[in-house]
C-alpha cells in the first residue's frame, strides 16, 4: 500500500483545521499495512469533528484491529477546502492513520447516522477513486458497505452500496472479514463474493433484489437468486458484557463535538415512544453490568485525562442502579486523585430524574441537563407514547435547579400526528413554567427550548403518517417564536423545516430516490446537514427531473397494506404490532414500559429468543409486574395498559 502523505503534508497549511487529517490521536491503532490482511477503512460521511466521537465506528475499528487476519484505518468527509485540493491535484481520499488511498482498501465501510449525509457518501466514494454505482465496480475494487440506523431503509442508497449491515455490527464485522479472506484465497469473482456475503445473518446485498412497480406504487422487492433470503433479519448482540468497547476511546488533538469519555451503559429501549426509530429498532434492552461500566469509566479517565464522562444510551436514567453507579464513578475518581469529574446522563427521562440523581451529579463538575418532553401537551404525549405529565417535568427541573443548575435544555418535536396550534403553543408554556420554577432557586434561571420538525421513520408506528409540509412547519415555528419573545429566560432554537423536508424524502424513499441523491451531489450538494450548504431547490429540482412527486413521497398518509420500501427487511418487530400501535396513537391510548407489564408481542424478544437483559428485575417504586392493570410507575399517572388476553389482538 502507498501513502499520499508526501503530497498532502505541504497542502495542510492551506486548509482550515489541518489536525482533521493527520491522525495521531491517543488510542489510535497504527497496525501496519499488510497485503495479506483484509483491510477496512471505516468512513464517517461528515466532518472529522462530527465523526470522530461516533462510538459505533470506534467500536468496529477496534474489533477489526484486534483480529489477526485484518486491519482497519479511518477516514472522514474532507471539508470543502481540502476537497478542492484533492480534486485539483488528483489526490484520492485517504485514511488518517497511514494516509493510504481509500481505493487500496478491501472495504470502505460507512456509518450512516443521518439521511442528509447520503450525498457525502457518494462524494467520499468518488473522491476515493471508486465508481459511485456498485454495478460499475470491477474485480479488485473495494466493497462499499454501510451500517447504522439509516440502513433500516437503505433503498435510496441501494444502487451505490455493495452490502448493508442491519443491526449490531460487533459480530458481523468478523464474519464479513472471514468471507473476504476466504474468497480472496480462492480467487472468487466479485459477484460470488456478494452472494456469500448475503448468506450472513444481518447482511443485505441490494443488487440481489429487484423492485417491482405497478404504476408509481412499489408492490414487491423480489430476490433475483434462490440462495438469498426473501426477508433479511437484523443482527442482535445478545450479551453486551462480552463486548466492552471501545477499550481505548480516541482522544482527538483538536476540538470535536461531545469531547468527553463516552461509555455505553445499555442498548435498546422499552419505553415505546412511537416517533423514536432508535427505540424501536434496537430492542430488546441489553444492559452492561454496573461493575463493567465503572471499570470502563475508571480506565478511560485514567488513560485519556478527560474530566467529563457521558453514560450513553437511549434513556440513561433507566439504567438499573443508576444512582449507585454514578456514586461509584465519583468515588473511583476521587480515590484515583482525578479531582471532580462531571458525569453526564444524556437522553434523560423526566420521570426517572429526581433529587437523588441531581444530588449525585452535583458532586462533580456541573454540566448541562437536557430533558425531552417531546410534545407540549398531555394529549400529544399520549399520542406519541411519551407518558410524562407536566408535574413530572416540573418536579425534574425543580430538582435540577434546586441542586445548583441554572439552565436546562428542553427538546420538542413539532408536526406530530393530530397536532393542533394549542399543542404547539403548549411547548412555549412548558418552557416558561420551567423558567419560573427555576427562578425560585436562581434569578438567572433559563431554559433553551429546542424544536425539530418531525420526520416519520421506518419501523415505527408513525411510518404511515404523512409528514407536515415545510410551510406548515415554519408556521408552527413562527407561532412559537412570537410566543416566546414575551417570555424572559426562554430561548427558542429550531431546525430548518426545509431540511426536514429533504430528510423526509431520503428517510422513506424507495430505490428511485437514488437518482435524486446522485443529482443533488453532482450539483454540489454535499454537507447537507450544515445550514450554510443546504439548498432545498437542489432536492426539489432533482425530484422534478426524475418525475417524482414530493407530496407522494413525503406528505401523504400510507395505507395499512401498502408495500413499504423496507418491508423485505426486518427490525425484529411485527408489522401488525406497529399498525395497531399507530391506531392506538390516533385513539390517544398510551402503552406503558413493557419491562413492567405483560408482553405486548412486538416481536423483539420472541423473534430472537432473548429477553430484556437488565441488572435488576425490580420494577420502579410503586410498580408491579404482570397484572395488566393500571400501574403507577416512576411517578407516572396511571394510563390504560393491556392484559395478557389482549396481547396480539388489541
Amino acid at each position: 500500500m502507498t501513502s499520499v502523505w508526501p503530497r498532502i503534508e505541504p497542502r495542510l497549511a492551506q486548509v482550515q483545521k489541518p489536525a482533521r487529517y493527520i491522525g495521531c490521536e491517543d488510542g489510535a491503532k497504527a497496525k501496519a499495512p499488510d497485503p495479506a490482511l483484509v483491510s477496512w477503512c471505516f468512513i464517517y460521511p461528515d466532518a472529522y469533528e462530527i465523526g470522530l466521537p461516533n462510538q459505533g465506528l470506534q467500536i468496529l475499528y477496534e474489533i477489526v484491529n484486534e483480529r489477526e487476519d485484518a486491519r482497519a484505518d479511518r477516514s472522514y468527509a474532507p471539508w470543502i477546502d481540502l476537497e478542492a485540493i484533492l480534486r485539483t491535484e488528483g489526490i484520492p481520499l485517504f485514511s488518517v492513520e497511514h494516509h493510504t488511498p481509500c481505493h487500496e482498501f478491501d472495504v470502505l465501510a460507512f456509518n450512516l447516522s443521518a439521511e442528509l449525509t447520503f450525498t457525502n457518501v457518494l462524494n467520499c466514494v468518488d473522491l476515493a477513486g471508486v465508481p459511485v454505482r456498485s454495478r460499475d465496480r470491477s474485480e479488485g475494487q473495494p466493497f462499499v458497505i454501510a451500517g447504522g440506523h439509516c440502513t433500516y431503509n437503505p433503498e435510496p442508497l441501494a444502487d451505490f452500496l455493495d452490502a448493508v449491515v442491519l443491526g449490531d455490527g460487533e459480530e458481523v464485522v468478523g464474519e464479513i472479514t472471514e468471507v473476504l479472506a476466504s474468497t480472496r484465497h480462492r480467487n472468487v469473482a466479485r459477484a460470488e463474493v456478494l452472494l456469500e456475503l448475503a448468506q450472513i445473518e444481518g447482511v443485505y446485498v441490494p443488487s440481489l433484489y429487484e423492485p417491482i412497480y405497478e404504476g408509481s406504487a412499489l408492490v414487491e422487492m423480489r430476490p433475483v437468486h434462490p440462495r438469498v433470503p426473501a426477508r433479511v433479519e437484523k443482527r442482535t448482540l445478545a450479551d453486551l458484557a462480552q463486548w466492552p468497547y471501545p477499550k481505548e476511546q480516541l482522544a482527538p488533538l483538536t476540538e470535536v463535538v461531545h469531547d468527553r469519555l463516552n461509555v455505553e451503559v445499555f442498548r435498546g429501549c422499552t419505553r415505546g415512544c412511537r416517533f423514536c426509530q432508535a427505540g424501536m429498532i434496537t430492542r430488546p434492552v441489553r444492559e452492561r453490568p454496573a461493575d463493567q461500566v465503572r471499570t470502563m469509566v475508571r480506565e478511560g479517565l485514567r488513560r485519556t485525562g478527560y474530566e467529563e464522562v457521558s453514560l450513553t444510551s437511549l434513556s440513561t436514567a433507566d439504567f438499573s442502579g443508576i444512582s449507585s453507579t454514578v456514586d461509584g464513578i465519583m468515588d473511583d475518581a476521587e480515590a484515583a486523585g482525578c479531582g471532580p469529574v462531571s458525569v453526564s446522563l444524556p437522553s434523560l427521562r423526566v420521570d426517572a430524574f429526581g433529587v437523588d440523581i441531581a444530588t449525585r451529579l452535583q458532586r462533580g463538575k456541573r454540566g448541562g441537563l437536557t430533558f425531552a418532553p417531546e410534545a407540549g401537551t398531555w394529549r400529544m404525549r399520549q399520542i406519541i407514547n411519551k407518558l410524562i405529565r407536566e408535574e413530572d417535568l416540573y418536579e425534574a427541573v425543580d430538582a435540577a435547579y434546586s441542586q445548583g443548575w441554572n439552565r436546562v435544555k428542553l427538546y420538542f418535536l413539532t408536526g406530530l400526528p393530530s397536532e393542533t396550534d394549542s399543542d404547539t403553543l403548549g411547548i412555549a408554556e412548558l418552557g416558561h413554567n420551567c423558567v419560573e420554577i427555576g427562578k425560585k432557586h436562581n434569578k438567572r434561571a433559563s431554559a433553551t427550548v429546542s424544536v425539530g420538525g418531525f420526520v416519520p421513520k421506518p419501523f415505527t408506528p408513525f411510518q404511515w403518517f404523512g409528514q407536515n409540509t415545510a410551510p406548515e412547519l415554519q408556521r408552527k415555528i413562527n407561532l412559537l417564536r412570537d410566543e416566546t419573545r414575551r417570555m424572559k429566560g426562554v430561548n427558542l432554537k429550531w431546525h430548518d423545516p426545509r431540511a426536514t423536508l429533504a430528510e423526509g424524502v431520503a428517510s422513506r424513499g424507495d430505490r428511485r430516490i437514488g437518482a435524486v441523491i446522485e443529482d443533488v451531489w453532482r450539483a454540489g450538494g454535499t454537507f447537507q446537514e450544515w445550514s450554510e450548504f443546504f439548498d432545498l431547490e437542489r432536492w426539489t429540482d432533482a425530484m422534478a427531473r426524475h418525475g417524482l412527486d414530493v407530496d407522494w413521497y413525503v406528505h401523504r398518509h400510507r395505507t395499512e397494506h401498502e408495500v413499504q420500501p423496507w418491508d423485505h427487511l426486518s427490525a425484529g418487530l411485527h408489522k401488525d404490532f406497529l399498525w395497531q400501535d399507530w391506531q392506538d396513537a390516533l385513539a390517544e391510548v398510551g402503552l406503558e414500559d413493557c419491562r413492567w407489564t405483560p408482553c405486548y408481542d412486538c416481536g423483539a424478544c420472541t423473534g430472537y429468543g432473548i429477553e430484556h437483559v437488565v441488572a435488576s428485575a425490580t420494577p420502579p417504586a410503586g410498580g408491579s409486574q404482570g397484572t395488566g392493570q393500571d400501574l403507577r410507575i416512576g411517578g407516572l399517572t396511571p394510563v390504560r395498559l393491556l392484559s395478557r388476553g389482549e396481547v396480539g389482538t388489541r
